[in-house]
């Protein structure tokens, strides 16, 4: 890594988190592997992220409806989120901290015939250079980095006027702790061992306020609920578990 990017991401990223993710890189787009609850979570969390959309610009759904817009994918991963925007029509910049995260996407979109803008760079970089985006998006991240007031801030400035930020992760609740923590990752083995730390899970309110703080409005807050019996998502009133926020920027 060079020396310049390295000093970017030290101290907005947490070592320990970034190894696990880089240890199971190449599985990023297996639906049967370590990201098997992403995948499943994907269609409601893209339901989400078009409800919000055509609420706030008004647009009709439809193959291309993204068509014009430009929207920047934080914590991208391997493209889970980046990709259907793309498909969508928006102009994707997708950021991650590890590289072989950015590998694995970058080896993907090209497969799929996509041109997506994948950067080994932080938000509060990307954010520093006065970037601007119409959508924003930080979904299943700000559990994974050491000050999630100062990651949410970042995300929130680079929301363009009368753009669009949406983020999703857990409630800190006794309920994720028996479910989302041990449940997940001792019980079922969804995920590995220790990819969540419970004390860096979010309520709502907590999530909101960096928002609120670089002016941006709360427009709707949704929970996604598990259905065993199918082992699909849906989303749900219910935030006691995973959840999702939008906010915009009048």
């Amino acid at each position: 890594m060079p020396a310049d990017i390295q000093a970017q991401v030290q101290g907005a990223v947490d070592p320990r988190e970034a190894a696990q993710f880089a240890a199971i890189a190449e599985s990023w787009w297996d639906p049967d592997g370590p990201f098997r609850p992403l995948h499943r979570l994907n269609p409601a969390r893209m339901r989400f992220v078009m409800n919000a959309v055509q609420e706030n610009f008004g647009v009709a759904e439809g193959a291309r409806a993204l068509t014009g817009m430009t929207a920047v994918d934080i914590g991208c991963g391997g493209g889970l989120i980046s990709e259907p925007l793309a498909r969508l029509g928006a102009d994707v910049t997708g950021l991650d901290v590890t590289e072989e995260n950015l590998g694995v996407a970058r080896a993907h979109a090209a497969d799929s015939g996509l041109t997506i803008d994948y950067r080994l760079e932080t938000a509060e970089a990307l954010a520093a250079s006065g970037a601007k985006f119409d959508i924003v998006t930080a979904l299943e991240v700000v559990e994974h980095v050491p000050d999630p007031d100062v990651f949410m801030r970042a995300a929130a400035e680079m929301v363009a006027p009368g753009g669009l930020l949406i983020a999703a992760t857990i409630n800190r609740t006794i309920k994720s702790l028996a479910l989302a923590k041990f449940g997940a990752e001792y019980v079922l083995r969804w995920l590995p061992r220790g990819t969540h730390d419970w004390r860096k899970f979010m309520k709502p309110s907590e999530l909101a306020r960096p928002l609120r703080t670089e002016g941006l409005r709360v427009l709707r807050t949704e929970g996604a609920v598990y259905e065993p019996l199918t082992g699909d998502w849906r989303l749900s009133p219910d935030v006691s578990m995973n959840y999702m926020i939008a906010a915009v920027r009048d």
